[in-house]
């Protein structure tokens, strides 16, 4: 292949703008359509670049479709290049999610509205359960990983057990028992000194610009905003598998334990966020919109839960341009280490029994609400899961004609 010569920041900026507005379909659909942009159309990067970086961008927590544009925005123009690619692949979805957080927030009581969001919470239990039967499928194929995805199940369903700590301890079961497999970091050329200094510079970088906008946006609202940067930035460097392995998490804190909504909102979120261009853990934009402005400790409500949305995306995508311009140099020596991914394919086991965990928290507060189980639901529910495993209609789809249905049975 014949590459064409590196672009400006000007035709990133249209390229990546184009993208971030037209990127439905989920994260398939986000990688297939850069590799379209950047690889088949453009000739920007080759196949191989592509898939390296690609294979780089599993091994992180985070959405690695956000990761790759802010890779490929880094290897075409350096650092600019990656906060332009990485910022404009979210940057409409943030924007359109903060506008149907507010219609949710303020009309959320409005009995069309309200059977909009009655029709689609069954069709969001459907979509999780597919991605749980999909992603099973696909990553427990032997008795390891079955059993790291069932005791994930049990530590976090039954007893309630962190999300971070059960993260945590599958990477490192993966690590150590993936040490002697293949071409291991003994094989590799290790980094440098002055890798390592590198990244010390940019992590003391990015600690300030965390610490400043945080500390700013906690000393003009207070109220819940602590608790929103601390709680998503936590959040941000344990998402490995996507949105739906850190929602059970979430869903935990922000229902139970901080009480800013409740478990029916969550699932709306969720399929808000399936609607919406850009990766689907934009919800957790949502959840901090919500809080901020059901607390908004002073200032208007909107006001709160916009500063609300804008600090949870910020906290929650600022890791992953740290980790890209950290570790984008090595690409090399983690995509090919077996250690590394050992404690990949652990942690996605692992993921399995979380997500089935996300299963079974919306599908109790979808189909047994007050203790009864809704047959009307459920049929629903079956349905979507029908459509998208036997039939494959796209997830955006699906929503709109479950809003469809809540208003034709529920208005």
């Amino acid at each position: 292949m014949v590459m064409t010569a590196s672009p400006g920041l000007g035709a990133l900026a249209r390229a990546f703008t184009r993208i971030g507005f037209i990127s439905f379909g989920g994260v398939a659909g986000q990688l297939a359509l850069m590799h379209e942009e950047a690889v088949d159309r453009r000739r920007w990067i080759d196949e191989a670049t592509y898939l390296r970086a690609l294979n780089f961008c599993m091994l992180l927590p985070g959405p690695e479709a956000q990761q790759l544009a802010t890779f490929i925005g880094w290897r075409l123009a350096g650092w600019r290049g990656a906060i332009v690619c990485g910022g404009l692949f979210i940057l409409p979805g943030a924007l359109i999610m903060a506008g149907l957080a507010y219609v949710v927030a303020a009309h959320g009581a409005v009995p069309a509205i309200a059977a909009l969001f009655t029709g689609v919470k069954p069709v969001v239990v459907g979509i999780v359960a597919a991605a749980l039967w999909r992603l099973g499928r696909r990553t427990l194929t032997g008795a390891r990983p079955l059993a790291l995805a069932l005791a994930a199940l049990v530590l976090i369903h039954w007893l309630g057990a962190p999300f971070p700590a059960i993260v945590l301890g599958a990477g490192v079961i993966g690590w150590w028992l993936s040490r002697g497999d293949g071409a291991g970091p003994a094989a590799l050329t290790a980094p440098s000194a002055a890798a390592w200094r590198r990244l010390a510079a940019l992590v003391l970088v990015f600690a300030l610009l965390w610490a400043v906008p945080v500390g700013l946006a906690a000393g003009l609202a207070g109220g819940v905003m602590p608790d929103l940067a601390l709680l998503f930035t936590k959040s941000a460097f344990v998402t490995f598998g996507g949105a739906y392995a850190v929602l059970p998490y979430i869903a935990e804190q922000a229902v139970n334990v901080f009480g800013w909504l409740g478990a029916g909102e969550m699932v709306n979120g969720l399929a808000l966020a399936e609607t919406t261009p850009g990766p689907v853990i934009l919800v957790l934009e949502y959840v901090g919109f919500l809080a901020a402005y059901k607390a908004p400790a002073g200032l208007d409500p909107l006001a709160a839960g916009l500063l609300g949305a804008a600090l949870v995306t910020y906290v929650t995508f600022l890791p992953s341009f740290l980790f890209i311009l950290a570790g984008a140099p090595m690409v090399e020596y983690l995509a090919r280490s077996a250690a590394a991914a050992g404690a990949l394919a652990a942690i996605t086991a692992a993921v399995v029994g979380v997500m089935a965990n996300l299963a079974l928290f919306f599908g109790e507060a979808v189909l047994l609400p007050g203790g009864r189980f809704d047959w009307t639901m459920a049929a629903i529910a079956l349905a979507a899961l029908v459509a998208v495993m036997r039939f494959g209609i796209a997830v955006h789809w699906l929503v709109a004609a479950g809003a469809a249905l809540g208003l034709a049975l529920y208005s």
